[in-house]
């Protein structure tokens, strides 16, 4: 299960509870004796048991609501094996994170691992063929990542069966906001860059535009050295940087730090080689209120002339937007 899911899962407020409880087992095998694997209720956020790798086996038997979303994973690995609870039981090989089951889960982890490289086409697929199953909302993050509001709002409107599990509204009511934001905040793109005006590290003042808008492409990236999803992401905009820097790209970081010392230290720490500049306001730094930025990271990728062209490139979806422009 890609992080993507599980964070905005965990985002959520715990789901209702209540329904109909029903008994849960998982055996399973993996490579890591002594490590702790967990099963988790993605629903309801809880734990819904845990048990330590002996002999290359464990089992985990507990209780959750029937139809439960479950992620098991161990404590060493980011990827989680998901399963609905649907009574049957359940066996687990965490060295390729496959799964014996019930049809309905055994197809849930073959779509899951099929799509660890995200596949619109497999998206697509899985919310037409799947859409009399609870199969699709396992994968609703991705549908709206690949497809937008519009295209959700119809596929909610032919009234599939996991529109009526009860976890699903408020899933789309987050999905919805998600997208409406997401919007609201990509009408920038296609206009001029605004300018603002903030301090380096030395305390100068810089004007944005003294970067921007001066014949090369430039990532401004709104960043703190506080937040953890923009330390995972830095090393990702540094290879980015040292890559096509010669070839006239560059990076302005806009810190969301509200003192000097952790700000500066995070600089040096991640080696990040670019210009920063910051009003050490947190999240009522001019940056915010001129750019809208509401979470972080964030960043704005400008062309040559100052226009902006992109807006929240992460990851994968950053290299390829630069490879588009610069070649390898």
């Amino acid at each position: 299960m890609k992080q993507k899911l599980i964070a905005a899962l965990l985002m959520l407020a715990a789901l209702p509870v209540g329904a109909q409880k029903v008994k849960c087992v998982v055996n399973g095998v993996s490579d890591e004796n002594g490590a702790k694997v967990f099963l988790v209720d993605r629903n309801a956020r809880v734990m819904v048991g845990q048990a330590v790798v002996a002999d290359g086996k464990f089992s985990i038997t507990g209780e959750a609501d029937k139809d439960a979303l479950l992620a098991i994973g161990s404590e060493n690995s980011s990827w989680s094996t998901l399963l609905f609870n649907d009574g049957t039981p359940v066996s687990v090989n965490l060295n390729d994170n496959t799964l014996k089951g019930s049809p309905v889960n055994e197809r849930l982890v073959n779509y899951d691992l099929a799509n660890a490289t995200p596949n619109a086409d497999l998206i697509a697929k899985i919310f037409k063929e799947e859409r009399n199953t609870l199969i699709p909302f396992a994968f609703l993050m991705d549908f709206a990542e690949h497809f937008g509001k519009e295209s959700l709002d119809s596929v909610v409107a032919t009234k599939p069966v996991w529109v009526d599990y009860a976890p699903a509204k408020p899933m789309l009511d987050y999905l919805t906001k998600m997208l409406d934001e997401r919007a609201r905040k990509n009408a920038i793109i296609g206009q001029q860059f605004l300018d603002l005006e903030e301090a380096d590290v030395d305390g100068n003042m810089h004007k944005l535009s003294e970067y921007v808008g001066k014949g090369r492409w430039v990532l401004v990236d709104f960043w703190a050295s506080w937040c953890g999803p923009c330390r995972m992401e830095m090393p990702n905009v540094v290879a980015a940087y040292d890559k096509y820097h010669a070839k006239g790209f560059d990076v302005v970081g806009l810190s969301f730090d509200s003192k000097k010392e952790p700000w500066v230290k995070a600089i040096d720490d991640l080696k990040m080689p670019w210009v920063h500049l910051s009003d050490l306001k947190y999240w009522n730094t001019v940056a915010a209120k001129v750019y809208g930025v509401n979470s972080i990271p964030d960043n704005l990728l400008i062309d040559p002339q100052g226009k902006i062209v992109a807006r929240g490139l992460r990851g994968a979806t950053l290299q390829k937007k630069l490879q588009a422009i610069f070649g390898e």
